[in-house]
């Protein structure tokens, strides 16, 4: 299936097996942190989406409930090769994960008392969240965003990250608010 894009990638056919060993590379990947390794796959690599195209399915996949790279998964199979093409992504994506996690499920059941299993594991964790700022601030820089949006976005992450109110509140909030500023721009 051809779809047409919407930045600067160029018009693209994305085929079964391409769809589903993409996503398994992700899954793999991705261990402790896939989004930084999603965008990596899906815009620099195999350049399926432009980084707006990716930073808007990952915006909508973030809104829906569940984990918004399994959301952006259904959006992107769903793009290239329709209900199949979700189904390959979805397995992709979860395939390696779920050995790896049943593997250290079982290793962790046995060694979690281990001081040194303890650091580590607060080790990968500081890791992942170094991933996750590293991707933002990369797609902050590419897409250069207008100053309502960085407000909405600081606003959002004082809501959430700070006050720590609930997300589908400041999702209700701040959507309308975020319509409101884009409209404004396009009259500018």
């Amino acid at each position: 299936m051809t779809i047409e894009s919407s930045g600067d990638a160029p018009l693209r056919t994305v085929g079964k097996a391409e769809l589903f060993l993409g996503f398994l590379k992700i899954g793999l990947l991705g261990f402790g942190g896939i989004a930084p390794w999603a965008r990596h796959v899906i815009v620099e690599e195999r350049r399926w989406l432009s980084e707006k195209e990716f930073a808007s399915v990952l915006g909508v996949g973030q809104i829906l409930p569940g984990p918004n790279t399994m959301n952006a998964a259904v959006l992107i199979g769903d793009r290239f090769q329709g209900v199949i093409g979700v189904l390959l992504c979805l397995v992709g994506q979860m395939a390696l994960p779920l050995v790896i996690v049943t593997t250290l499920g079982i290793a962790y059941e046995r060694f979690a008392s281990v001081p040194e299993v303890q650091a580590g594991l607060v080790g990968a964790a500081a890791g992942a969240a170094g991933l996750v700022l590293g991707t933002a601030i990369k797609m902050v820089r590419r897409l250069k965003p207008t100053p309502p949006a960085l407000a909405i976005s600081l606003l959002a992450f004082a809501a959430v990250g700070i006050m720590q109110w609930p997300l589908p509140l400041v999702v209700v909030v701040l959507v309308p608010l975020a319509v409101a500023a884009a409209a404004m721009e396009g009259r500018a």
